[in-house]
């Protein structure tokens, strides 16, 4: 929310920094809202971003409150004033629109705007959506004061920036999808190599027992035991793959939710004992979250398939205003310059890249007989 006019070089870099901290691309329109809403001490603002159908796919506002907004109803469509914006991709600053000939009214719980600042965010020659502010706070003697020409200009820079912003957030989110289909690819290549390999055993120890069991019970009755504990392991495989592939969704349980299920299903799955703990955590963006639960996804991976551990234990605690995600087990440890060396990474690297992607670090502590222990720090929002 705006805490009341600034301006000058800091105001504008305080916006331009803003827009940049973020990666995800609701994040960026809300703080290019916030952020112009703020520069230009206007009463609202709003930016809307086009689809392919006459309508906004995403439409954020500030200075609305989330009843007003829900009272308001549906998304608006491309028309009026919004729709000129995007067609024409100029400027419009109107003393009053409701006295333009293209207004054409609002919705009963629509706020009363009066003056009126808007301009396209363009990237090259693509409109990236419509950015405007309406409502100038200021003292209003007969015929009002409005926005004025520095305004404008002040505006236009911002939306320059904005393009930037929203144009790498668009790339991040893109690269963000690459990289969760080839980690979808990954595990069905995973899964399909350890569940078989089990079945392979399991049809030949059941064939085993079938030949044997009229001449050897016995030994029939020792084949059969192994096919129960084949088709188990079977079973452990599948469960662990399908929680790494299917995580509870972060936007409706959080980073703590998610991980304390996955671990109770690992510790259910896996002969090793799996633990969780938190303390003083709070929420971060969304792509800090995600980078921490798919790092402690693959430690524990690591974990849990090549450490041969007792106990591995999750924690998650607070910070300063970040977070630091702690995967210990007691296994069999590695020398990490000796992994580096063989060019066996264990998932170090793709550990490492996604802390980095999200501005946080990741250390490593391991030697062999002596477990090992992976710890990554946000930074927090």
């Amino acid at each position: 929310m705006s805490q009341g006019p600034r301006s000058g070089l800091a105001a504008v870099s305080s916006a331009l920094l803003a827009m940049s901290r973020h990666l995800e691309v609701r994040d960026v329109l809300k703080t290019i809202v916030a952020s112009a809403r703020d520069l230009l001490d206007a009463q609202y603002a709003a930016l809307g971003v086009p689809d392919d159908h006459g309508g906004f796919a995403q439409f954020v506002v500030d200075g609305v409150s989330d009843d007003q907004w829900r009272a308001i109803g549906p998304l608006p469509r491309q028309h009026g004033i919004l729709a000129a914006m995007l067609r024409e991709a100029k400027a419009e600053r109107l003393a009053d629109v409701r006295k333009d000939p293209r207004f054409e009214g609002w919705p009963a719980a629509h706020p009363d705007l009066a003056d009126f600042l808007g301009l396209p965010i363009k990237d090259g020659e693509e409109v990236l959506g419509a950015l405007f502010l309406a409502n100038k706070r200021c003292p209003r003697p007969e015929g009002g004061c409005g926005f004025t020409q520095e305004d404008e200009e002040l505006l236009a820079i911002l939306a320059q920036h904005a393009a930037i912003a929203l144009t790498n957030a668009r790339l991040y989110e893109r690269s963000r999808e690459l990289t969760i289909a080839e980690e979808r690819s990954r595990l069905a290549h995973e899964l399909h190599d350890a569940v078989s390999q089990k079945l392979f055993s399991l049809r030949l120890t059941a064939q085993a027992a079938a030949a044997l069991v009229d001449r050897d019970s016995t030994r029939a009755k020792g084949e059969l035991h192994q096919v129960a504990c084949l088709a188990a392991e079977a079973a452990d495989e599948l469960r662990a793959a399908v929680v790494e592939l299917r995580p509870a969704a972060l936007d409706e349980d959080g980073l703590l939710a998610t991980l304390r299920t996955q671990t109770q299903v690992l510790d259910r799955a896996h002969t090793a004992r799996v633990t969780f703990t938190s303390n003083g955590f709070r929420a971060l963006p969304a792509s800090q979250e995600e980078a921490l639960l798919r790092v402690a996804q693959e430690a524990l991976h690591n974990a849990l398939r090549h450490s041969g551990a007792a106990h591995v234990d999750v924690s998650v605690e607070r910070r300063g205003g970040g977070a630091v995600l702690r995967v210990t087990d007691d296994g069999s440890g590695f020398d990490p310059t000796t992994v580096r060396r063989a060019g066996r990474h264990l998932g170090l690297v793709s550990m490492r890249d996604r802390a980095g992607g999200v501005g946080g670090s990741l250390t490593v502590e391991s030697a062999p007989g002596k477990g090992t222990t992976i710890e990554m720090e946000v930074p927090g929002g």
